[in-house]
């Protein structure tokens, strides 16, 4: 399995609900991406003070590296990926991605 993990910087003025839409939208590919099993969201709750200003992030769980590549490539991801960086500060540089296998 794959898990897939990003870790985001929002703009300050990104409400909960802004937030909350662009997971939806990410969460909701479950349904057309095949392999894509589990997801989860929200915001960073570590105390060490070592978050680099990553304040938010989510991971997803893929069946193997072939359903992850069909899920960067799918077209809904390119639209709710697009959504997501328009709320990050600095566009694609409030984004972090790391992907491993469990």
């Amino acid at each position: 399995m794959i898990r897939h993990c990003v870790f985001v910087k929002f703009l300050a003025n990104v409400s909960k609900d802004d937030k909350q839409a662009v997971y939806t939208m990410l969460n909701d590919l479950r349904d057309v991406v095949p392999g894509l099993v589990d997801a989860s969201f929200g915001p960073n709750l570590n105390p060490e003070g070592k978050s680099r200003g990553f304040d938010d992030g989510f991971t997803m769980d893929f069946k193997d590296m072939a359903a992850r590549d069909t899920y960067l490539d799918h077209p809904e991801h390119k639209k709710a990926g697009a959504q997501l960086v328009s709320l990050l500060k600095g566009g694609r540089e409030g984004l972090m991605v790391f992907d491993f296998d469990v």
